[in-house]
């Protein structure tokens, strides 16, 4: 216990003078690893993947099958999958059974939500792959990283603050599917989707083929 105590105050005497200097520090000592360890296991869904099945295969190269019934139960399958998609998975001590499912692939993509200040314009931030995020029309977030976390989605931002610390943003995921995304930290909920396709009104003038006769 006093090995793992002196090990978080070196972690964080280590951060501190990261930031003090104005190092930019890697995602994952940021409030995370120091605190807790990330159970969930990570890769894509292969062919046998079915409602009652989830067959896939690991970053690290396993093969897994698992019953989703228990997650399903507990309405703690995320985003849904299908053959392809990435995901994350918490699974129970024997490794037949996985008690949450979050689709990674479902959350890539630009999401939105209306600007509370100026009702007609819209903001939010692009997940992308790689663990990089965007802001999208919106100076007072900088989005800099993202992650998932034992189910948790994590941003890495910086605030419009002129301190340029970084900070992480821990959101609970309520909802997901394809065209929607609704999140929660301690304090609200927060309901994004995709953004409308932008329509072109640019007049298209049709060649009657007369000038062809001019050439």
């Amino acid at each position: 216990m006093r090995k793992a105590v002196m090990t978080m105050l070196a972690a964080v005497a280590v951060l501190a003078s990261c930031l003090d200097k104005g190092v930019k520090v890697p995602f994952e000592e940021v409030n995370i690893s120091a605190v807790e360890k990330d159970t969930m296991i990570y890769g894509f869904c292969t062919s046998g993947t079915t409602k009652d099945r989830i067959h896939i295969i690991t970053d690290a190269g396993d093969t897994l099958m698992l019953r989703v019934a228990s997650a399903r139960q507990d309405s703690l399958v995320i985003g849904g999958y299908a053959t392809g998609d990435e995901v994350a998975v918490a699974v129970n001590a024997d490794t037949t059974e996985a008690t949450m499912v979050v689709n990674k692939t479902a959350l890539y993509g630009n999401w939105v939500m209306p600007n509370p200040i100026d009702g007609s314009s819209v903001m939010g931030m692009s997940i992308l792959k790689g663990g990089m995020a965007e802001s999208i029309d919106q100076s007072e977030v900088l989005y800099k990283s993202w992650r998932l976390f034992n189910g948790k989605l994590i941003f890495v931002i910086m605030r419009e603050d002129g301190i340029g610390n970084e900070e992480t943003m821990w959101l609970t995921i309520k909802k997901l599917t394809r065209d929607s995304l609704i999140v929660k930290d301690d304090e609200e909920t927060m309901e994004y989707s995709r953004p409308k396709p932008v329509e072109d009104d640019t007049d298209i003038e049709l060649d009657d083929g007369m000038d062809d006769f001019f050439l």
